[in-house]
């Protein structure tokens, strides 16, 4: 958004001149990321898990592209080129440790960005695409994932992948032909792996354009902020550069902190031991896992194990799975209540941390554990609390809750007294 009193760029020297004459590059990063762009004066360290998203999805490409040069997408030596890469090539482990773990980070800041979303409801208007964009790039990011497991040929590769792609054998009629044309044949295999190869390299690359399509949408409305209170005044905002970037900054240095002690202390806390084993598919693990980012809609496709009409319990689990993450796509219109921030929203607020988050708790545990009681029973509970959380729960407090006083705008939120609002300019609340 292009506030009246955003500064404007003026180039310094001769050179900075000719490039804002010929190619606007440093107009482009001074009006997007630098002094050009003015923003909520009240956003919080919340706000800072989007950029961590973008560093850690430049890692991902980074050193995936290194690992790239070494590997070898084929069933015969796929494992044994991993090996190499971690005992034979310079700094090959650190790079394979970088990557594995630059995963899970990538993961563990995107359901931080994800709920922050929820609980200040980001995904209201205008900054419904924004949202929209961002859960596909959720989307295209767990694909990319699944497909990335599957290259070091361990067990948990080869049956991850057994898995995962069967699961498409639930759709009536088509179903099979389905998973024989994912597949390349009736089991994962060469023609498997080459395909997830190549779409695990090329995936990242469209992330990134959808990324740069959702922060192009955010610059349009502004960044929202812990009040939900929308931009008044001048007084209201900060420039980007250099107060949230020295405050990224700080937040991106505990990232690498935590990030570097995990790759060099704990580089196999977050993987399954049995991927160390080469993939035999004459023997199944006693306990087929994904990564664990995907345990909650694992186990929520394990949470039906009865069959319904003519739907087997098997294809009812893979639409909920899938229907977990396509439910966020209807949020915008789902939450009806005109207030923004759970901050104000005290029986949202309920429901958000005694109920939302207990049960995406209970569906990570259970996601993680054996397909046995009591974690079937639990994640049974936890998926319908789920579902009816975004497609009962939500609608109903949107019209029925009574908010809390907003402040008039987001200079009283911080400082307490607003001069506009002394002078009498506009006493009613915008949400």
């Amino acid at each position: 958004m292009s506030f009246p009193w955003a500064k404007e760029y003026a180039p310094t020297n001769g050179v900075t001149k000719f490039l804002d004459e010929k190619l606007p590059l440093p107009r482009l990063v001074y009006n997007a990321v630098g002094a050009g762009y003015p923003v909520p004066r009240n956003l919080s360290y919340f706000w800072n898990f989007g950029v961590l998203a973008g560093f850690f999805l430049v890692v991902q490409i980074v050193t995936g592209v290194v690992l790239a040069m070494h590997y070898a997408a084929n069933a015969q030596v796929a494992f044994a080129t991993t090996e190499h890469i971690m005992r034979d090539v310079n700094w090959g482990w650190m790079m394979r440790y970088a990557h594995a773990n630059g995963a899970s980070f990538f993961f563990i800041v995107i359901y931080l960005h994800i709920f922050r979303g929820l609980f200040y409801s980001s995904y209201k208007a205008p900054r419904e695409m924004i949202w929209l964009l961002g859960v596909v790039i959720f989307l295209l990011m767990m694909a990319t994932a699944f497909m990335g497991y599957v290259l070091p040929w361990g067990q948990m590769s080869f049956w991850g992948a057994k898995v995962i792609t069967g699961l498409f054998g639930a759709i009536p009629v088509v179903g099979e032909p389905i998973q024989v044309w994912l597949l390349g044949g009736f089991a994962p295999d060469n023609a498997a792996l080459n395909r997830f190869f190549s779409l695990h390299f090329l995936l990242p690359f469209v992330i990134a354009g959808v990324v740069i399509l959702h922060i192009w949408a955010l610059h349009i409305p502004g960044s929202s902020n812990p009040t939900g209170v929308e931009v008044k005044s001048e007084s209201d905002t900060l420039p980007f550069h250099p107060y949230y970037t020295a405050k990224d900054g700080f937040g991106l240095g505990i990232a690498l902190l935590l990030f570097f002690t995990m790759v060099f202390f704990l580089p196999n806390a977050l993987g399954h031991p049995d991927n160390y084993i080469e993939a035999n598919p004459l023997s199944t693990p006693a306990h087929i896992v994904p990564e664990w980012y995907f345990w909650p809609f694992y186990a929520i496709l394990r949470a039906f194990t009865v069959d319904f009409l003519f739907f087997p319990a098997k294809l009812l689990g893979v639409i909920a799975m899938f229907g977990s993450i396509l439910v966020w796509f209807i949020l915008p219109w789902l939450d009806k209540s005109p207030v923004r921030s759970g901050h104000y929203r005290p029986l949202f607020r309920k429901f958000f941390w005694f109920g939302l988050i207990p049960a995406m708790v209970v569906l990570f545990i259970c996601g993680g554990a054996p397909a046995e009681e009591p974690y079937v029973m639990l994640s049974q509970i936890a998926t319908a609390y789920y579902f009816l959380h975004f497609l009962v729960i939500l609608p109903i407090v949107g019209q029925i809750e009574k908010s809390e006083p907003l402040p008039y705008s987001i200079t009283e939120a911080v400082l307490g007294s607003d001069k506009k609002a002394v002078l009498g300019e506009n006493t009613t609340p915008a949400v």
